[in-house]
């Protein structure tokens, strides 16, 4: 039996073969030159092949799946077997046309198909010669082309430089076997039994990884010198490519823990990008940073800092954990904002309109921001004053920061400080730590894209005291004019100017601001508004925008002034309006809800309205109650929400002289209760009252409202004449409210909060109010509209009180002590 040696199509190796084996032969120079000297027919049926291109001589298996293939196939294997293949331009075209193939292909005979399971058919071919396309004659069902035969130039066989080019494939083939791992070893004896010069052209052609336009050029070669001289760099290229990615590999051979395992990895795909032209290598990103560098304003300090960073980033290895940090580092610096500034707007005019267009009242506060805008336009060079809106919650302070923003045509930032506990917060975290970023400040610095916005500040009396640090001592660097042009962030680790932002501090109580902090602010009083304050900002602003919100227009809900006024009086008890808010929005939500339903409703809301949607007025304990009762006073108090009438309650009791005190007060109330008790004794003839009647009795001293801490000088007035006239048993003057501080002299000291009392005093109905004389001028500053229907009485001293504010009336069933 004949022995030969036959190409086996799974591994690529060869073995003896039997005649009986399915195993396909290599071609031979007789095979050769028995196929040139064949006819071509005048016309074959086309078969397309999506990502591949097949050379005479050469065996490849092919997957047919669509219906055309299928039924060329099956047409072909049944006649003469040969077909013309030729590949697509594109392989992502599903029915491919004349216009989608190229030209020059390959005549293939069958030599086997086989039906898979999947429906699919393959198909082993084998090329032929190749030719070119004359004419698609049909395009149904399947492509047929008139074709005719290119011949090939081959060179003399004394040619020497071909002979150097084949010796040379041959010896290039076989390092490319023996370098490349995905070859089997057994692949070099195919290479070295080759005999035919043009096959192991088409062979190697055929089995490099190149691009199937790649391909296709060498296909179209004609000279077969040409053709191996182009195969044999497309050779050296992958020979490049394979010796540089052992490379690579024997560089982290040795020893390799999980690390190193990972440099490699990274190594690999570095490399590949970079071949394939895509991904962004360290290097381009240093030369992005540097582009980028170009461009900012930063002086010679941070520029020369930035360099030298830029520089240790350079020399860092890419794949260790400090490089991303280092690059964050940087990215940091170059998306901060140095020495860029927005234009400030200073025509005072406009300032004026936006603040009164955006807050009803208010005309103190918006008159101290003018002048400051005022000084700002003046000056120019002038740095940013640092103020501090202090007054109750829902009364406009962290808006007016935004209209003063839009006024001056700066960015707006606004961090919250309610509750911040760790300093980093304010002055960033080191950048060695894992997580570290800049502090709120500078973060906020660069959201902005400024250097000079308006930073709000909120809630700064709220700031938190941790084992991380104090925050409002972190602050004091921030708000001090003479030392914020170098605010040193422990992660940017180099000083930031925050001279030219102007920060506005918002803060409900001023007790809790740290003294140092407190003094580096001007503080503004943001007070609390008057009913007919907050009836127009409700018509201007709080409807229209619930109305909005709610996806109502303006003729959905009209609520009229007095409807305004009883809302107003019967359902809120605050300084500010977000309690007031919230009931426009229940009445609106009423609205909404008929006209989904399709219900009718009163479009006018009238007071029948008001009750049925928000229920029975819950605020008429803050009315002022009769005087028929001796021991009862009415005094003003302020609290964190707003000023408040405070009752002081006393009675008598029969014992041995002892004064308790109860309704939750803070220990300065206590005293002022002491001082009264104390004073009264000492004067007891210059008010009537007989000395012994002190131990005989036990004075009780009750303030309503148990359940709400109370505490402060300013009910001191109070509790004297709640004492005097618990002890004389005189009537206090009708509709009259006190508040002032006492001393064991007998004088009357000024107290705070008057604008807030004085409100709380008109909601109360209440008609004479007593103050210290040293309180007209907080008097004064107020509008007179706000003080119409109130009369004032100021004094210095103790008695001046009892004068005013005790009657020569007994009251009802008097005790006679």
């Amino acid at each position: 039996m004949k022995k030969s040696k036959f190409l086996n199509l799974d591994n690529l190796s060869f073995q003896d073969f039997d005649e009986n084996s399915e195993l396909i032969p290599l071609m031979t120079p007789e095979d050769e030159e028995l196929i040139n000297n064949e006819s071509l027919p005048e016309s074959l049926p086309i078969l397309p092949l999506r990502n591949t291109v097949l050379f005479p001589g050469v065996v490849i298996p092919i997957t047919a799946g669509r219906d055309a293939s299928i039924k060329l196939i099956n047409d072909a294997n049944k006649g003469g077997k040969v077909v013309g293949v030729v590949s697509q331009k594109d392989e992502a075209v599903e029915n491919p046309t004349a216009k989608d193939i190229y030209k020059t292909g390959t005549v293939a005979r069958i030599l086997k198909v086989l039906k898979m399971p999947d429906g699919n058919t393959t198909v082993i071919i084998q090329g032929k010669k190749r030719f070119s396309i004359n004419k698609v004659i049909s395009e149904k069902p399947y492509l047929t082309a008139t074709i005719s035969d290119i011949p090939e130039a081959k060179p003399a066989k004394a040619n020497e430089e071909f002979r150097a080019i084949i010796d040379s494939i041959k010896d290039l083939s076989l390092d490319i076997i023996k370098e490349s791992p995905n070859i089997p070893s057994e692949a070099s004896f195919a290479i070295k039994n080759i005999e035919s010069d043009s096959f192991l052209v088409n062979f190697v052609s055929s089995n490099m990884n190149l691009r199937v336009e790649e391909k296709q050029e060498l296909l179209k070669i004609n000279d077969l010198k040409e053709r191996a001289l182009q195969t044999l760099k497309f050779m050296n290229l992958e020979y490049q490519k394979l010796e540089l990615k052992n490379d690579i590999q024997s560089k982290v051979q040795s020893d390799m823990n999980q690390q190193q395992r990972e440099y490699f990895l990274h190594q690999q795909m570095k490399t590949i990008q970079e071949e394939l032209g895509g991904g962004v290598s360290s290097g381009e990103e240093i030369e992005d940073m540097k582009a980028r560098a170009k461009k900012k304003k930063w002086d010679d300090k941070v520029k020369e800092h930035f360099d030298k960073e830029l520089a240790k980033m350079q020399r860092m290895n890419p794949q260790v954990a400090e490089y991303s940090i280092q690059r964050n580092y940087l990215d940091l610096f170059l998306d901060l904002p140095w020495n860029e500034f927005s234009k400030d707007k200073f025509d005072l005019k406009r300032a004026q309109k936006i603040l009164d267009r955006d807050h009803f009242g208010l005309e103190d506060v918006k008159k101290r921001i003018i002048e400051y805008l005022a000084v700002l336009k003046l000056r120019n060079d002038m740095k940013s004053p640092i103020l501090c809106l202090y007054g109750p919650p829902g009364v406009g302070k962290t808006s007016l920061g935004k209209s003063v923003a839009e006024a001056l045509g700066r960015e707006y930032v606004r961090i919250s400080l309610g509750g911040l506990r760790d300093e980093a917060e304010i002055r960033g975290h080191r950048k060695t730590y894992i997580g570290a970023m800049p502090g709120r400040i500078i973060q906020s610095l660069k959201k902005a894209q400024t250097s000079n916005p308006v930073f709000v500040l909120d809630e700064i009396d709220k700031l938190s005291t941790g084992h991380q640090g104090d925050p409002s001592s972190a602050m004091l660097e921030v708000l001090d004019p003479e030392q914020n042009n170098e605010f040193y962030d422990n992660f940017l680790e180099m000083g930031y100017d925050l001279s030219k932002v102007m920060f506005i501090a918002t803060a409900n109580n001023m007790n809790t601001i740290q003294p140092a902090l407190r003094d580096r602010m001007e503080i503004i009083n943001v007070t609390g508004y008057t009913i007919e304050e907050k009836v127009e900002i409700a018509k201007r602003h709080l409807l229209p925008k619930q109305l909005k919100e709610h996806g109502l227009d303006d003729k959905a809900l009209k609520i009229a002034k007095p409807q305004l006024e009883k809302i107003v009086e019967g359902y809120t008890r605050e300084s500010g309006v977000r309690g007031l808010e919230k009931q426009i929005a229940k009445m609106v939500r009423y609205a909404a809800k008929n006209i989904a339903m399709e219900e009718a409703y009163n479009v006018k809301v009238t007071n029948e309205d008001v009750i049925e949607i928000l229920g029975s007025p819950r605020m008429e304990r803050d009315k002022y109650e009769n005087n028929d009762v001796a021991g009862v006073v009415t005094g003003l108090a302020w609290t964190s929400v707003g000023g408040d009438i405070l009752f002081i309650e006393s009675i008598l009791s029969k014992g041995k002289g002892a004064l308790s005190i109860t309704g939750n007060l803070g220990k300065v109330m206590k005293e002022s209760a002491t001082i009264a008790m104390e004073y009264i004794k000492a004067n007891a003839d210059e008010f009537g009252i007989n000395p012994e009647v002190f131990e005989k009795y036990n004075v009780h001293i009750h303030v309503p409202e148990g359940a709400t801490p109370k505490d402060g000088p300013s009910a001191g007035v109070t509790m004297l004449t709640s004492l005097v006239s618990l002890f004389t048993q005189r009537k206090v003057k009708k509709s009259l409210a006190m508040t002032g501080e006492i001393t064991l002299r007998g004088k009357v000291l000024p107290v705070g909060g008057i604008k807030e009392k004085i409100l709380a005093a008109k909601r109360a109905r209440i008609k004479e109010i007593l103050l210290c004389e040293d309180n007209r001028r907080d008097i004064e500053e107020i509008k007179p509209e706000y003080l119409k229907g109130l009369t004032f009485h100021y004094v210095t001293d103790m008695s001046d009180v009892l004068k005013l504010a005790l009657t020569n009336q007994k009251v009802k069933n008097a005790k006679k002590l």
